[in-house]
């Protein structure tokens, strides 16, 4: 409630202050440094969640072909397309929706639209468990990518993408905050009609501080990232987040009760999804599991089942609860 003895909380010093210039100049050097973000990309802190940006990408980056590519791999995939085809031409090289989206579509790059504006993918499906393990190699094309729920868990070349962008609620901090990195030349390309508040070139000459940010988002999304830096950076998260899923997947792999129904090589890191082939039987797993402490276990409505979601902040101690309680739960249904 008083911020470095400045007489007030967070919540409430105003975004011009000198106390929250330095509150979003730290995250922003601290997120440079955790994803070795280069010097010719800008850093934004935004609103709107990931949501908005289906459609400030397309308003921001439709220039020349107005045309962008997408593979569908989930949900937020199909959304994102949805929005984009309201302002361009969208062409969808692959989907795996008619295998539930199970795995990651393998495209052929002599399908890539070569005039294309922008190459768009999701990188991690949180509702059905899959993550790219392998970039696609856009050449020239700008490759965008929504790292919502995978952002600061393992390590990523930022430059083979023009832009990236993530809401803040999986591994970053409160939701309220979306952050963008867009590299420089891609930014200044939007028509002149879009709204003020949708153009990333209006953000970036002011600092994220065009209108009031979410202030207090972006200052527990900087005390995340020194968190991060404590444990020893986005390659030690990496290194957990890889035990914590090894321990899950084998688990689920040498079971006789439960499967992962998602392609091996494709298996997310962040969300594990799994059924017992049985409804009743994954019902009944999700109810005991919370009497156990173990909650939000269910799988998306539209998939059914369980699912864990294992972020940076979940510890390896909870994965391995969950484990004990998977073997319990077969030793008494089977």
């Amino acid at each position: 409630v008083n911020y470095q003895g400045c007489g007030m909380s967070v919540m409430e010093m105003s975004h011009r202050s000198k106390e929250f210039k330095a509150i979003i100049e730290k995250a922003e050097q601290d997120l440079r440094d955790l994803m070795d973000i280069p010097d010719s990309y800008k850093v934004l802190f935004l609103q709107g969640g990931g949501s908005l940006q289906f459609s400030m990408i397309p308003l921001n980056l439709f220039h020349k072909s107005k045309k962008a590519d997408y593979i569908i791999t989930g949900s937020w995939a199909k959304k994102a397309a949805k929005e984009a085809a309201k302002f361009g031409k969208v062409n969808i090289l692959a989907s795996s929706e008619e295998d539930v989206f199970t795995y990651i579509p393998k495209v052929n790059p002599e399908k890539f639209s070569k005039d294309a504006d922008y190459f768009y993918i999701t990188y991690n499906n949180t509702i059905y468990g899959t993550r790219y393990t392998e970039i696609p190699d856009t050449a020239n094309v700008p490759l965008v990518a929504d790292l919502s729920s995978m952002i600061l868990s393992e390590e990523l070349d930022l430059t083979k993408f023009g832009l990236v962008f993530a809401g803040a609620q999986k591994n970053i901090g409160p939701a309220g905050v979306t952050i963008v990195i867009v590299r420089e030349d891609l930014i200044g390309l939007a028509s002149p009609r879009i709204p003020t508040l949708l153009d990333y070139q209006i953000h970036a000459k002011n600092g994220s501080l065009y209108n009031t940010p979410p202030c207090y988002a972006i200052y527990m999304a900087g005390l995340t990232f020194q968190w991060i830096k404590e444990q020893g950076g986005v390659s030690a998260m990496q290194k957990i987040n890889e035990e914590k899923a090894a321990l899950l997947y084998g688990a689920i792999d040498n079971s006789s009760l439960f499967h992962c129904p998602v392609a091996e090589k494709d298996r997310s890191l962040m969300n594990v999804v799994f059924v017992t082939g049985d409804e009743v039987l994954d019902k009944k797993f999700i109810a005991q599991a919370k009497e156990e402490g173990l909650i939000n276990l269910g799988g998306h409505r539209t998939v059914g089942g369980m699912r864990a979601s294992i972020y940076n902040a979940m510890p390896v101690k909870g994965v391995q609860a969950l484990v004990n309680f998977m073997q319990k739960f077969e030793r008494e249904n089977i």
